[in-house]
């Protein structure tokens, strides 16, 4: 039994999903890929193949461990939490999405481990919002990220030549065509790895709740510019940024529809212009990378993933060279048992 599950790159809508609000994210080709075979009784033996490191345990013995163990541990735990009567297995991991780039190599690892362990215990995996839920769980209580649910959903819903336009106030996902007239979508690496937990990706998603707190709201999806306007710093900039990158996915399925590509770039650098001075997630290596994106052709550009690192996006016009240490991304299909 052999299950393979995308990263996924964001075109527009970062740090919005656990506020409630809008994102526009797409399923990639690059993956995670689990191998599983059935053992007897309830133990999981498993291989992380490109780190030629190992784990084994039984299933009344996972608990909190560092590193890419966590995953697999927190994957046995929800599911069996859950309820589905998992049987033992043993499990081989390789991934072709780079770790820290900011194309959710963490989602793919949690949705590829849930599907192959489903998969070779005879289960049925059911709604695929609420296994991205108990994927989301996984690295919130396990691995200590305090991710929404953008990477998750991306990763399990994802379709070819589509982004998919979430909501994230009620989880509605609405396919949208990504024609592009002849421009590529390329990351960028800009050399500096990030890791969600170790972050500030925490501290701004406490941020944020802080700010819904002292406007009495449940999410910053209720709030209106004056009314961010209304709160002290940090937390002005944080809702500031939420409020206008909701705005901005809402203009990129509009631009996206009229095959406005233009408007989509100039969409994309207003994001990272807001990410970098609102929510304050850049670095200069991001800054720098975005900004040879730029001159390689890019007609906008901006960070992706929780910041502090990783990768950068851009959307080069018809006949740009990339960066020869880009990457083109193109949107395919989720996640799904090979």
């Amino acid at each position: 039994m052999t299950a393979f599950a995308p990263g996924r790159a964001n075109l527009i809508g970062e740090h919005t999903d656990y506020n409630g609000g809008l994102a526009l994210p797409f399923a990639i080709s690059e993956g995670v890929t689990v191998r599983a075979e059935p053992l007897a009784g309830s133990r999981i033996e498993a291989v992380a193949c490109d780190l030629e490191a190992r784990d084994s345990f039984s299933f009344g013995q996972a608990r909190a461990v560092p590193g890419w163990r966590a995953f697999v541990r927190g994957a046995v735990a929800e599911l069996l939490r859950a309820g589905f009567r998992l049987r033992g297995a043993r499990l081989a991991i390789s991934g072709r999405v780079p770790r820290g780039a900011g194309l959710s190599s963490s989602a793919a690892l949690e949705v590829s481990l849930c599907l192959a362990l489903l998969g070779v215990s005879g289960l049925t995996e059911g709604d695929r919002i609420e296994l991205a839920k108990l994927c989301s769980r996984i690295e919130t209580e396990w691995v200590g990220a305090q991710t929404g649910l953008l990477d998750q959903l991306a990763s399990l819903l994802g379709e070819r030549e589509r982004a998919l336009r979430i909501d994230f106030r009620s989880l509605e996902v609405t396919p949208v065509a990504l024609e592009l007239e002849g421009h590529k979508l390329v990351t960028l690496d800009s050399g500096e790895r990030h890791a969600n937990a170790a972050s500030g990706y925490n501290q701004r998603r406490a941020e944020c709740a802080r700010a819904c707190e002292l406007l009495g709201v449940d999410s910053l999806r209720e709030v209106t510019l004056p009314d961010a306007e209304r709160l002290p710093p940090p937390f002005a900039q944080r809702a500031r940024h939420v409020i206008t990158e909701n705005e901005r996915v809402h203009l990129t399925v509009s631009a996206l529809q009229r095959r406005d590509l233009s408007a989509v770039g100039a969409l994309l650098d207003a994001s990272h212009e807001s990410l970098r001075d609102c929510f304050q997630v850049s670095t200069t290596a991001v800054d720098a990378a975005v900004a040879r994106l730029r001159e390689a052709g890019a007609i906008g550009a901006r960070l992706v993933g929780g910041g502090f690192g990783g990768h950068v996006l851009g959307l080069l016009a018809p006949g740009a060279a990339p960066p020869r240490d880009a990457l083109e991304v193109r949107p395919g299909p989720g996640a799904r048992l090979l």
